[in-house]
């Protein structure tokens, strides 16, 4: 009886040091996500005051009574947003369609295909992720330079197209699928492409999907690339366009409706994630898994 006794006290304390312990977890994770979501929430908080509220205040306000759209209304008929909106769609979406015929083919190439020295070629490949990313844009800006292709969509699209690590992920990802399949498709006459196309990608569909949202939240964050290959505002993307309307008198005059700017640009990204979260957790595990 008194054994009993022991293990129920025992078990008792366990049970409470389990709860102490989750409950001092949630708290800091709960206390990290409100400092994460901070900035986020005066954005949108800010992007609603009026002009002459916010500098009205002199102790910030954390809410306000009054909200307005006049922000949001200002921020697309005083500056050009909706020209650089139209700017990055166009380059987010020609890259990432060929990001994606380039790097499908050769992912396929080095997951399935034998060819000579193919081991080696692709140790070379992924030396190149060594280099920094700084010297290889002196390269290309020098190269876009010497084409004349400045202040163009191809100078801005080109150096993109392509990446070491999206196709080391899918190569990963494509050779996990078994040889089996390959060698019976080959019996049956299938050729590579019609393989690659009606097997293997639609098998690696989460990894593929993973990788152009990926790529697509890369495009549309760009800065530093369109910011050097472009000085003309009729090829700014947004993330350029947000930093001219910052250096002008309007972003430093009026903040509220510079952040409104800056909410309908991160508001598509937001939307995305929230809507292929899950597939890109799922991609990017089948990328981490062998077997």
């Amino acid at each position: 009886m008194e054994k009993q006794l022991q293990y129920a006290k025992i078990e008792r304390n366990a049970k409470i040091r389990s709860k102490v312990g989750k409950g001092i977890v949630y708290t800091l994770l709960t206390f990290w996500a409100l400092m994460v979501l901070f900035p986020f929430y005066w954005m949108i908080l800010t992007s609603f005051k009026s002009y002459s509220a916010y500098n009205a205040e002199r102790i910030p306000a954390f809410f306000t009574l009054s909200p307005t759209l006049q922000n949001y209304v200002d921020a697309f008929t005083e500056v050009p947003l909706a020209d650089y909106f139209l700017n990055t769609l166009i380059f987010t979406v020609a890259t990432t369609a060929l990001m994606l015929v380039v790097i499908v083919p050769a992912a396929f190439a080095f997951a399935r295909l034998n060819f000579k020295g193919k081991n080696l070629v692709f140790t070379l490949f992924l030396a190149l992720m060594m280099i920094p990313n700084e010297l290889v844009i002196i390269t290309n800006y020098t190269t876009v330079t010497n084409l004349d292709l400045r202040n163009t969509f191809t100078g801005l699209i080109l150096p993109s197209v392509t990446s070491v690590f999206y196709i080391y992920l899918l190569k990963e990802n494509f050779a996990q699928i078994p040889d089996e399949l390959y060698y019976a498709a080959k019996v049956d006459g299938t050729s590579d492409w019609k393989y690659m196309c009606r097997v293997m990608i639609p098998i690696c569909k989460p990894t593929l999907i993973t990788i152009t949202i990926l790529k697509v939240i890369e495009c549309w964050n760009s800065y530093v690339w369109p910011r050097l290959v472009t000085d003309n505002e009729a090829y700014f993307l947004v993330s350029n366009g947000i930093q001219s309307i910052r250096e002008s008198g309007f972003g430093r005059e009026n903040i509220p409706a510079m952040m409104a700017a800056v909410v309908v640009i991160s508001v598509p990204l937001v939307v995305l994630f929230l809507i292929f979260r899950n597939k890109i957790m799922e991609g990017v595990a089948r990328g981490g898994t062998k077997g």
